[in-house]
Protein backbone atom coordinates (compact mmCIF):
# COMPACT_ATOMS: atom_id res chain seq x y z
CA UNK A 1 0.00 0.00 0.00
CA UNK A 2 0.94 3.56 -0.36
CA UNK A 3 -1.14 7.30 -0.15
CA UNK A 4 -1.71 6.58 -3.92
CA UNK A 5 -4.16 3.65 -3.21
CA UNK A 6 -6.38 6.36 -1.81
CA UNK A 7 -8.71 8.60 -3.70
CA UNK A 8 -10.45 12.14 -1.71
CA UNK A 9 -12.72 14.76 -2.40
CA UNK A 10 -11.56 17.97 -3.64
CA UNK A 11 -13.17 21.42 -2.37
CA UNK A 12 -16.40 21.06 -4.86
CA UNK A 13 -16.93 17.42 -4.62
CA UNK A 14 -14.80 16.16 -7.37
CA UNK A 15 -13.58 12.76 -6.57
CA UNK A 16 -9.32 12.46 -7.28
CA UNK A 17 -6.83 9.41 -7.14
CA UNK A 18 -3.56 10.44 -5.40
CA UNK A 19 -2.14 8.54 -8.32
CA UNK A 20 -2.50 11.43 -9.85
CA UNK A 21 0.26 12.66 -8.07
CA UNK A 22 2.79 9.75 -8.74
CA UNK A 23 6.09 11.19 -9.35
CA UNK A 24 5.55 14.27 -7.27
CA UNK A 25 6.45 15.04 -3.61
CA UNK A 26 3.61 15.36 -1.36
CA UNK A 27 2.93 17.14 2.50
CA UNK A 28 -0.33 16.66 3.74
CA UNK A 29 -1.63 18.50 6.20
CA UNK A 30 -4.55 18.82 8.48
CA UNK A 31 -5.67 22.35 8.61
CA UNK A 32 -8.36 24.48 10.99
CA UNK A 33 -8.74 27.98 9.70
CA UNK A 34 -9.63 29.34 13.90
CA UNK A 35 -6.53 27.35 14.96
CA UNK A 36 -4.03 29.42 16.54
CA UNK A 37 -1.55 27.39 14.31
CA UNK A 38 -3.19 29.07 11.37
CA UNK A 39 -0.47 31.52 10.26
CA UNK A 40 1.37 28.00 9.64
CA UNK A 41 -0.58 28.28 6.39
CA UNK A 42 1.53 31.18 5.06
CA UNK A 43 5.07 29.90 5.69
CA UNK A 44 3.03 26.17 3.81
CA UNK A 45 2.43 28.18 0.91
CA UNK A 46 5.88 29.98 1.08
CA UNK A 47 7.05 26.83 0.84
CA UNK A 48 5.03 25.72 -1.98
CA UNK A 49 5.99 28.58 -3.99
CA UNK A 50 9.48 27.50 -3.70
CA UNK A 51 9.70 24.16 -4.32
CA UNK A 52 6.29 22.96 -6.95
CA UNK A 53 8.80 23.60 -10.13
CA UNK A 54 10.52 20.99 -8.71
CA UNK A 55 7.35 18.66 -8.00
CA UNK A 56 6.09 19.69 -4.41
CA UNK A 57 2.48 19.59 -4.51
CA UNK A 58 0.66 20.38 -0.62
CA UNK A 59 -2.68 19.09 0.05
CA UNK A 60 -4.42 20.99 2.86
CA UNK A 61 -7.62 18.24 4.79
CA UNK A 62 -9.19 20.85 6.62
CA UNK A 63 -11.05 18.65 10.22
CA UNK A 64 -13.19 20.48 12.79
CA UNK A 65 -12.06 17.91 15.18
CA UNK A 66 -9.95 19.19 17.60
CA UNK A 67 -11.65 22.27 20.01
CA UNK A 68 -14.45 22.89 16.80
CA UNK A 69 -11.60 25.05 15.05
CA UNK A 70 -13.00 24.73 11.32
CA UNK A 71 -16.10 26.07 11.48
CA UNK A 72 -16.51 26.46 7.70
CA UNK A 73 -17.18 24.45 4.65
CA UNK A 74 -16.10 23.94 1.19
CA UNK A 75 -15.09 26.56 -0.76
CA UNK A 76 -15.14 29.00 2.35
CA UNK A 77 -12.39 27.53 3.59
CA UNK A 78 -10.39 27.39 0.78
CA UNK A 79 -11.27 31.33 0.11
CA UNK A 80 -10.65 32.17 3.49
CA UNK A 81 -7.35 30.46 3.49
CA UNK A 82 -6.74 32.71 0.02
CA UNK A 83 -7.74 36.37 1.50
CA UNK A 84 -5.38 35.68 5.02
CA UNK A 85 -2.47 33.63 4.25
CA UNK A 86 -2.55 33.62 0.21
CA UNK A 87 -2.95 30.09 0.18
CA UNK A 88 -2.81 28.94 -4.05
CA UNK A 89 -2.31 24.75 -3.16
CA UNK A 90 -5.22 22.41 -3.11
CA UNK A 91 -7.91 21.77 -0.24
CA UNK A 92 -10.34 19.05 -0.03
CA UNK A 93 -13.86 18.38 1.64
CA UNK A 94 -13.36 18.51 5.82
CA UNK A 95 -12.79 14.95 7.29
CA UNK A 96 -11.50 13.22 10.59
CA UNK A 97 -8.79 12.49 11.40
CA UNK A 98 -8.69 10.25 13.93
CA UNK A 99 -11.24 7.20 15.40
CA UNK A 100 -13.02 4.69 13.45
CA UNK A 101 -14.81 6.96 11.26
CA UNK A 102 -11.29 8.64 10.01
CA UNK A 103 -11.02 9.27 6.41
CA UNK A 104 -9.11 6.04 4.84
CA UNK A 105 -6.09 8.22 4.05
CA UNK A 106 -5.55 9.04 7.74
CA UNK A 107 -5.90 5.36 8.72
CA UNK A 108 -2.79 4.64 6.90
CA UNK A 109 -0.84 7.66 7.15
CA UNK A 110 -1.06 6.98 11.53
CA UNK A 111 -0.19 3.18 11.06
CA UNK A 112 2.77 3.93 9.06
CA UNK A 113 3.73 6.25 11.40
CA UNK A 114 3.34 4.65 14.65
CA UNK A 115 -0.24 4.32 14.74
CA UNK A 116 0.19 7.49 16.68
CA UNK A 117 -2.89 9.89 16.08
CA UNK A 118 -3.03 12.77 15.35
CA UNK A 119 -2.91 15.27 18.20
CA UNK A 120 -3.74 18.39 16.76
CA UNK A 121 -4.10 20.54 13.80
CA UNK A 122 -1.43 21.08 11.05
CA UNK A 123 0.25 17.34 11.36
CA UNK A 124 2.20 17.14 8.23
CA UNK A 125 3.07 13.82 6.52
CA UNK A 126 6.09 14.42 3.80
CA UNK A 127 5.58 11.54 0.90
CA UNK A 128 8.58 10.89 -1.46
CA UNK A 129 7.71 10.30 -5.39
CA UNK A 130 7.86 7.02 -4.53
CA UNK A 131 4.31 7.27 -3.00
CA UNK A 132 6.04 6.26 0.40
CA UNK A 133 6.18 8.20 3.44
CA UNK A 134 9.54 9.87 4.17
CA UNK A 135 8.57 11.94 7.23
CA UNK A 136 5.87 12.76 10.20
CA UNK A 137 6.12 16.40 11.47
CA UNK A 138 4.09 17.78 14.67
CA UNK A 139 1.85 20.46 15.14
CA UNK A 140 4.24 22.60 16.24
CA UNK A 141 6.95 22.30 13.75
CA UNK A 142 7.08 25.35 11.50
CA UNK A 143 6.87 25.28 7.39
CA UNK A 144 10.06 27.07 7.54
CA UNK A 145 11.93 24.40 10.18
CA UNK A 146 10.59 21.49 7.21
CA UNK A 147 12.46 23.13 4.24
CA UNK A 148 15.73 21.23 4.72
CA UNK A 149 13.84 17.77 4.16
CA UNK A 150 11.65 19.05 1.70
CA UNK A 151 14.48 20.72 -0.18
CA UNK A 152 15.98 17.26 0.15
CA UNK A 153 12.86 15.00 -1.09
CA UNK A 154 12.43 16.93 -4.20
CA UNK A 155 15.91 17.01 -5.15
CA UNK A 156 16.48 13.15 -4.13
CA UNK A 157 13.45 11.25 -4.17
Amino acid sequence: MSVYDYTVTEIGGEEVSLSEYKGKVLLIVNTATECGLAPQLEGLEKLYQTYKEQGLVILGFPSNQFMNQEPREGEEIASFCQKNYGVSFQFHEKILVNGKNADPLYHYLTSETGNKKIKWNFTKFLIGRDGEIIKRFGSTKVPEKMETDIAEAVTNS
